[in-house]
């Protein structure tokens, strides 16, 4: 197939993620083929990131063949190459992740297959989900069975009481044998995770996310063995192999967290898992029970445990994808249908 049209577009929310404002949310990228086929991909970066497809990944794209999954990753390669000189991390990579993952739907729609049979088929065959949110009681609810609370520290020592209280109603509502996980999103610093870590270990965490800024790895691998056996955990604001490469070396992480819509897609997601093998550490990525990362997760050694955010659980919400699983029984398989399984909802383009 001859690539013959690349376009991404910023769709029009109404309820975006209040922490990525109203201009920095998910993107749309749509890949066009001489053959008909059409692949689309989720990706970030927002409105800058739709300018770096249209304006710059687009007229090195056009004319390209794309046939195979090594096509993909030599056109990731190609890509990465040439966006160098303002990318490597960030904007970049979030928005060619939108690009990768629309050839890949593209390699599935193709051969008339999902996304994880272009991967080499299913290694499993339901996945665990769990929701992450501050309403625990009603994501129990929704038939979830594990779960991740949010908990931000600004410096007032009632944080403490209520990370406990927060702690104790999870545990209470989800029982004994249940993952509880607490998403502190770089609020904490390396005293508050040494004293949370204490206080929580009651409470049987199996991990702390983003304790600490991305930069700071010398400080979350001092903190692995101070919550442990809680991991510390993190990555969803690493982008690429080369990124995960560094936090192998430092040691700084007990599971890593990849988003697959800004690490660079499936092709740097793959790239990932090998480095993680290697390091002996588990992936478990960042929004995993959407179908970007569930493909992967499904046909791969990546764990088998996969978030599902509340603004997708949330009444309110913008659907922009249709026909995206739903959790059952605290359990949640990806679609068998062509590509990525989902189709998109025009009305918000």
């Amino acid at each position: 197939m001859k690539i013959t049209g690349v376009k991404a577009v910023y769709p029009r929310y109404q309820h975006v993620v209040p922490s990525w404002r109203t201009h920095f949310w998910q993107i749309v990228v749509q890949v066009e083929t001489d053959v008909g086929a059409i692949g689309l991909g989720y990706g970030g970066g927002g409105v800058a990131g739709v300018e770096i497809v249209n304006r710059h990944y687009r007229e090195l794209l056009i004319g390209k063949e794309v046939d195979s999954v090594d096509d993909v990753a030599g056109l990731w390669n190609y890509l990465y190459a040439e966006s160098l000189p303002y990318g490597r991390k960030g904007l970049a990579i979030m928005a060619l992740s939108g690009v990768d993952l629309a050839l890949y739907d593209l390699l599935g729609k193709a051969a008339d297959k999902p996304v994880y049979e272009v991967l080499g088929g299913a290694r499993k065959s339901h996945i665990m989900a769990y929701a992450t949110g501050p309403n625990s009681q009603a994501y129990r609810d929704y038939g979830f069975l594990h779960h991740k609370f949010p908990h931000r520290f600004t410096g007032d020592p009632a944080d403490y009481e209520s990370a406990v209280t927060a702690a104790a109603n999870a545990r209470q509502i989800y029982g004994s044998d249940a993952r509880i996980m607490v998403d502190c999103y770089m609020s904490w610093d390396v005293e508050v995770t040494k004293r949370m870590a204490e206080i929580l270990a009651e409470f049987n965490p199996y991990w702390y996310e983003d304790v600490l800024t991305p930069d700071d790895l010398p400080g979350q691998a001092d903190l692995r063995t101070v919550a442990a056996p809680a991991l510390i955990a993190g990555g969803e604001h690493e982008f690429t192999h080369h990124g995960f490469a560094g936090i192998a070396r430092a040691g700084a992480l007990g599971l890593w967290q990849p988003d697959i819509t800004w690490c660079g897609g499936i092709t740097a997601g793959r790239r990932i898992i090998d480095l993680a093998r290697g390091a002996g550490v588990p992936v478990s990525p960042h929004r995993g029970a959407e179908v970007w990362g569930l493909h992967l997760i499904v046909a791969s050694d990546w764990a088998d445990f996969a978030e599902m955010h509340s603004d997708h659980i949330n009444a309110q919400r913008d659907e922009l994808w249709l026909d995206e699983p739903q959790v059952v029984d605290g359990y949640i398989t990806p679609p068998d249908r062509p590509g990525f399984g989902v189709t998109l909802n025009e009305a918000m383009l």
